[in-house]
């Protein structure tokens, strides 16, 4: 028998743990080490605060404060990405499903989880044609209405109105970038709990919604089997 997901005590954060993590959260993809000035900007804290906050991030290892002053992420940060990985077996199952919705479409496939107010690419796999959306894996994209963000916030069951009975795939065209299109499907864990949107996208004028309608049982039948592999029991 399935759980049901409990709902969030509503209770209001620790300012010392936020300033904390909006020191953390500052650093983005392709950063080295980052100057305290530079740490001050991202986040609109003073230096001083921040610099207190550093030293029990160091602690814990989430930071590390170079000889000539700068900082950069700790060990620790690695470690944690390794056990989330691992927890949800994710990139084991997900890269191979990517691999094949590539063969089979020729689309770029990816795989997103939800981020606060945007969406993390966490798995992809290129499409092999050179006209091509190029996003990275740890890029963040908005929760805007593209088919992806759509399906992580529609089967949010945390969300303010989540909506488990949305028709999939969701289609999409021209939300994020004019010239690119994506079809999505929802993903599921143990206890149907959302793990991620599995997508394919490409240039609108290949992707239209007649070619996503072709590819939409791929799309379906891959996302069925995923949730499988993960413990869910289907959509």
């Amino acid at each position: 028998m399935e759980k049901k997901a409990k709902a969030r005590p509503k209770l209001e954060g620790v300012a010392s743990a936020d300033r904390l993590l909006t020191v953390l959260t500052a650093f983005r993809r392709g950063d080295d080490a980052l100057e305290l000035s530079e740490l001050a900007q991202r986040t609109q804290l003073v230096k001083s605060t921040i610099m207190r906050l550093c030293i029990s991030l160091e602690r814990f290892g989430l930071i590390e404060r170079l000889d000539d002053g700068r900082y950069r992420l700790g060990t620790e940060i690695a470690r944690l990405g390794s056990v989330y990985l691992q927890s949800f077996a994710l990139e084991a199952h997900v890269m191979p499903a990517l691999e094949a919705l590539v063969a089979a479409s020729g689309e770029t496939a990816s795989f997103y989880i939800r981020r606060g107010d945007h969406r993390l690419c966490l798995f992809r796999v290129d499409s092999p044609s050179p006209l091509r959306m190029h996003v990275r894996p740890g890029d963040l994209r908005p929760m805007d209405a593209s088919s992806i963000a759509q399906v992580l916030r529609r089967f949010d069951p945390h969300a303010d109105t989540p909506d488990q009975a949305a028709e999939t795939p969701i289609f999409s065209s021209g939300v994020t970038d004019p010239h690119v299109a994506s079809i999505a499907m929802p993903v599921f864990g143990a206890g149907a709990r959302l793990l991620g949107a599995l997508a394919l996208t490409g240039p609108a004028s290949r992707l239209t919604s007649e070619s996503a309608a072709r590819i939409a049982p791929l799309l379906k039948s891959s996302a069925e089997v995923l949730t499988h592999a993960l413990g869910g029991a289907g959509h």
